[in-house]
């Protein structure tokens, strides 16, 4: 099915593109970077980000052939319109040494088993959690935001080797993580359109 894209979002991505080129990013990779900063009205997103094209055609495969999504909190499944998603955050508990969020993770694996992909964009602990896990992921986007624990969970997402989209900084959020994910979501399997046309 192929998405409306409304004006104003097509007049905000020209306007993205005129102050910032992206036309050395491949395919998939354009697709996230540009979302992204769409999402967030912050240009800096495109050095901060680290992700992997070969990573995200084969996550794009996965997620298009109905791999199941998991998010963290309900503000990043808000931002996912187009695909149902498994958030157990309202189901889960803290305890000692386990904060609620990442109890909401290991639910959500005991649900989904491996091959989901993940979108994190509120709770380091949900991400360092995840990583706990052999959950064998199509894909991490991990993207928490904040002081404590943020920056620190995204390094360690980067030294594991699982596929992911990450970026460096402190800085994130479920707005950005779920940009990511849409970003993959409205880039179809194949097609003769050229990536200016793809990313709107």
């Amino acid at each position: 099915m192929n998405r409306v894209v409304h004006p104003i979002e097509q007049e905000s991505f020209r306007r993205l593109r005129a102050r910032l080129d992206t036309s050395h990013f491949a395919r998939l990779s354009r697709a996230v970077v540009e979302r992204v900063i769409h999402s967030a009205a912050d240009l800096e997103y495109a050095t901060d980000l680290v992700l992997d094209e070969g990573e995200l055609a084969k996550a794009h495969t996965a997620l298009h052939a109905g791999a199941p999504v998991v998010v963290d909190v309900e503000m990043v499944a808000a931002g996912i319109t187009r695909r149902e998603t498994v958030c157990r955050l309202k189901d889960a508990t803290s305890g000692p040494g386990l904060t609620r969020s990442a109890h909401a993770i290991r639910l959500a694996y005991e649900e989904v088993g491996p091959g989901a992909l993940w979108v994190i964009g509120c709770a380091p602990t949900a991400l360092e959690e995840l990583l706990t896990l052999d959950a064998s992921p199509a894909l991490v986007i991990g993207l928490p935001v904040g002081f404590v624990g943020a920056a620190e969970s995204k390094a360690a997402l980067r030294e594991s080797g699982l596929p992911a989209v990450s970026n460096v900084s402190e800085k994130g959020g479920s707005a950005v993580a779920a940009a990511a994910l849409n970003a993959l979501l409205y880039t179809p399997l194949s097609s003769p359109a050229s990536p200016s046309e793809e990313k709107q």
